[in-house]
């Protein structure tokens, strides 16, 4: 049961990171988001990275508190948020923004629409007329982009 609970969490922070990134990133805290998109800032880091730390004090509590407890549901809802806070650092960071050049190369359907999808939303300099907001789901037509271009 634990574990599924973990597995829903994962699957429902996709709907939580589209709203999220629509409606906080690209709204009030647009302040911290803006540099991931018009890539202001010249160092390592970007103000946008906060968000990690923002995200992660949720998480850490949960699990900390849910292991007071005998590794209760807290636990593992916070367990579901930290596991889709990983896949979103290795996919999103390393994999989209080649923040270190690893895959570079993959020819993956699912991995080039999800890159293709990514761009999408950056070619919007602004906080408004954003698309694709969501993160591990890929709109069908990105994936026909892929097959287009493969076949042509």
């Amino acid at each position: 049961m634990n574990a599924l609970i973990a597995l829903f969490v994962f699957v429902a922070m996709e709907g939580a990171t589209w709203f999220i990134h629509k409606y906080i990133m690209h709204g009030f805290l647009w302040v911290l988001h803006k540099d991931h998109h018009d890539h202001s800032n010249e160092g390592l880091l970007e103000k946008n990275d906060y968000f990690f730390v923002i995200f992660a004090l949720p998480t850490i509590a949960l699990m900390y508190f849910g292991s007071l407890r005998n590794f209760n549901y807290l636990f593992f809802i916070g367990l579901g948020i930290m596991l889709y806070g990983m896949a979103y650092f290795l996919v999103h960071d390393l994999f989209i923004h080649q923040r270190v050049k690893f895959l570079s190369q993959s020819k993956n359907p699912y991995f080039l629409a999800l890159r293709r999808a990514h761009k999408q939303h950056h070619k919007h300099l602004g906080k408004a007329d954003g698309e694709c907001f969501g993160f591990l789901y890929v709109p069908w037509k990105y994936f026909q982009i892929f097959f287009k271009a493969k076949q042509g």
